[in-house]
């Protein structure tokens, strides 16, 4: 009796000896690789500060261009695109990893009945007899994470998770951005269609009147050609831009998730302006774009895919206990007679496994400072993306500037040339030259415009929009 009772003394002992285990864990603490970052932007020296505008949220940050349908159209774009319910179900699943990886703290707990008709072999000429054999049982296996090898694990996809929201808000950020460029370029497509109409009107007045003149005599049969030609340019040229106008129509469809049969963009006469964008520090950088954030959370994950690998080096404990009942019959089954029960523990280690797990933790590094590269890398791409579009907005405001006083000089000089043309002075050949170069001037204008829109949306693209990171923490 009391031998039993030793026995059971020192099973309770190694049990609260490995219990008292389990609290410890291997593998590296995290921390956040560092990142230098400047004080200022380089263009931030030449970046002029904006007026606060705190009536803006800045996580709607399409509004800077204070356009009320460009608003609604870009509130549709977390419910209905595509790509961002791939990603939300990729974050989803990332949640269930997490729920998944949690469960191995907890025991495993499986129960069972089953009823089974057999005859044993014999060595007899003898049959051996059929027999009956019912079971109902109850088992439980629990294995203690001493370690740390569970929670490493847990850490991994806590961490993974995160990434995967990070990388949600990317696709959300990336979809919203490339639907404003795309709805900002079809505006800027109108207002040069109706400058091209505007001419062709004015153009088929020149004709007519260029055509009377040769009527009269007072005009040769070149200026009539001249006439006709140059309108027939610009119809042919407004025409043309038809194209780039259903692709961006196209776009923004897809972009709504809808086919683009079903979408059709409300005309509008006026062009969204280029916003004032208050730049923030390069610091801030780290914390507002969704990319950084998910490559950060990243490198914790690999950090603790380490203490994975660490923790296989050592013994595992499993504590199991299984019982119920086994006889004959199910009408006596539950008697206790037919009980029976067993309970211990299990202690196992890996003697020799060739190299495995030091390749697997070496593995495991290796991950880990690739991690950590890709992060920095991602870092300063993103500090590259703001310096590019700071300075093409810019330099875009300075070439603005000067190319809108050549179209007023463009213009000035058709007006002057016309008169000179009417006067007789001299040949229409020259009306087409001025009047050529001034639409040719506009068109310019316009032109610089669409690309200093697309460079702003770039921009707060660029700054992660009106995201931060503490959306994931």
């Amino acid at each position: 009796m009391n031998k039993h009772k030793n026995c059971a003394v020192v099973r309770a002992t190694i049990i609260l000896l490995f219990a008292t285990l389990a609290g410890c864990t291997v593998g590296p603490d995290y921390v956040r690789p560092s990142m230098a970052t400047p004080a200022t932007y380089k263009e931030g020296v030449n970046w002029k500060i904006a007026e606060p505008q705190d009536e803006i949220a800045r996580d709607k940050w399409w509004a800077f261009y204070g356009d009320a349908y460009l608003n609604s159209l870009v509130e549709q774009v977390a419910i209905s695109n595509q790509n961002i319910k791939i990603a939300e179900a990729q974050y989803r699943q990332a949640l269930a990893l997490i729920q998944q990886s949690q469960a191995g703290l907890f025991p495993t707990v499986t129960g069972g009945v089953s009823a089974n008709r057999g005859q044993a072999a014999s060595n007899t000429k003898t049959t051996g007899a059929v027999s009956n054999t019912d079971r109902a049982s109850l088992s439980a296996s629990w294995e203690l994470d001493l370690w740390g090898g569970i929670r490493h694990t847990v850490e991994v996809n806590e961490s993974s998770a995160q990434a995967s929201a990070a990388d949600l808000q990317s696709a959300l950020l990336s979809a919203q951005a490339a639907l404003v460029q795309a709805y900002l370029q079809l505006r800027v497509n109108e207002a040069q269609a109706r400058l091209l109409e505007q001419t062709a009107t004015a153009y088929t007045r020149s004709q007519t009147i260029t055509q009377n003149r040769y009527a009269a005599g007072v005009a040769a049969r070149i200026d009539v050609t001249q006439a006709d030609t140059q309108l027939k340019s610009t119809q042919a040229q407004l025409i043309d831009l038809g194209v780039q106008h259903a692709q961006l129509e196209h776009a923004i469809a897809i972009l709504l998730g809808k086919p683009p049969a079903e979408f059709t963009l409300a005309a509008s006469t006026s062009v969204p302006s280029v916003p004032r964008i208050p730049a923030d520090l390069p610091s801030a950088l780290l914390e507002r774009r969704p990319d950084i954030a998910a490559a950060e959370r990243r490198v914790a994950a690999a950090n603790a895919q380490i203490g994975v690998a660490q923790a296989a080096y050592f013994p595992s404990l499993t504590l199991s206990a299984s019982g119920g009942y086994q006889g004959p019959s199910f009408a006596n089954l539950l008697t206790l007679p037919n009980r029976f029960w067993s309970l211990g523990p299990a202690l196992v280690a890996t003697l020799f496994d060739g190299g495995a797990r030091s390749a697997q933790k070496q593995q495991a590094i290796a991950a880990f400072d690739k991690s950590v590269a890709t992060y920095r890398q991602t870092v300063l791409t993103g500090f590259q993306e703001v310096e590019d579009n700071l300075a093409t907005l810019r330099i875009l405001e300075q070439e603005a500037q000067v190319q809108d006083q050549a179209a007023r000089s463009a213009a000035e000089s058709a007006a002057i040339v016309n008169n000179q043309y009417q006067a007789g002075t001299v040949s229409y050949l020259n009306v087409v030259i001025a009047q050529a170069t001034s639409l040719s001037a506009e068109r310019s204008s316009l032109d610089l415009t669409s690309r200093r829109l697309v460079a702003s949306v770039a921009l707060l693209k660029a700054m992660g929009g009106g995201w931060s990171a503490d959306a994931i923490k």
